[in-house]
Order: structure tokens, then sequence, then C-alpha cells
């Protein structure tokens, strides 16, 4: 599970630090893609599997299915972690998520979640209702 949040920034090649913590989770390979959000998200290889045999199941007749699934793929790369734990982020991948140079990283579960520091403080500066949320989501039964 991935978990906490990290602030590191690009080097001068736009190659990041991965957090110690998340590490030895992610693997020497994982796949880095676009999020929601103005995000990136990063899964294990196993994971990618996982969530890779669920979109399969969305009907290719549902338009939004077929976009949602373009979206998510399209902007996959498997990513290699080298030794001291750097991984390069593809350039169209930066572009997305508007990252220069400041990154904070994020763990969600699962997956994490790769943001431009402006993003993220943004996000977190906005005035979402977390009680209401957490109100909808006990609704749910989570």
């Amino acid at each position: 599970m991935f978990i906490g949040e990290y602030e590191h920034a690009l080097d001068n090649k736009n190659r990041i630090i991965v957090p110690a913590k998340f590490r030895e989770e992610l693997g020497n390979k994982y796949i880095l893609t676009k999020g929601l959000d103005g995000c990136l998200y990063a899964y294990t290889l196993n994971e990618w599997g996982v969530l890779e045999k669920k979109l399969k199941t969305l009907p290719l007749t549902n338009k939004n299915a077929r976009a949602f699934v373009r979206f998510f793929f399209s902007g996959a790369n498997e990513i290699d972690m080298d030794k001291q734990g750097r991984s390069l982020i593809p350039q169209n991948l930066l572009e997305y998520a508007e990252i220069k140079k400041e990154i904070v990283s994020i763990g969600v579960s699962n997956r994490v979640e790769l943001w431009s520091k402006e993003k993220w403080e943004e996000y977190n500066s906005s005035n979402i209702d977390f009680d209401e949320i957490a109100e909808q989501m006990s609704e749910l039964g989570i």
C-alpha cells in the first residue's frame, strides 16, 4: 500500500528520485500514465494488470468508456527505475501534468500520484468539502 506525501524536484534530465518509501513496492519497472485531476498515476506492473482487466470489461459500444480507455492507455509508459532510484519522466506526461521542476508524490493506496507542486497546493486550497464527501461515502457503505 502506498501512503504519504513527499516533495522533490526534476533534475536537468527530467528524472525524479522516487521516494525511498515507494521504491521497493513500485519495483524496477512500473507504469506511469495520465491521471485524473491533472496529475500522473504510477502503478506497479501487477496493479496495472488488474486495472487493465477491469478496463477491458467496459463496453466498446459506450462512447464514454472508449474515451476513458483511450485517455488512460494512450498516456501509459513503462518506466525504468535505476539503481539510484531515479526515473525519467516522458515529456508528454510532464506537459500533461504541468510539471516544470517541483513535484509532490503522494501515496494513494494502490497507486502513486505525481503532481506539480503548484497544482497540488491549488487542489489542497480549493474549497473541497471533505466532510460532505465523507458523508456521501458513508451512504455508499464506505
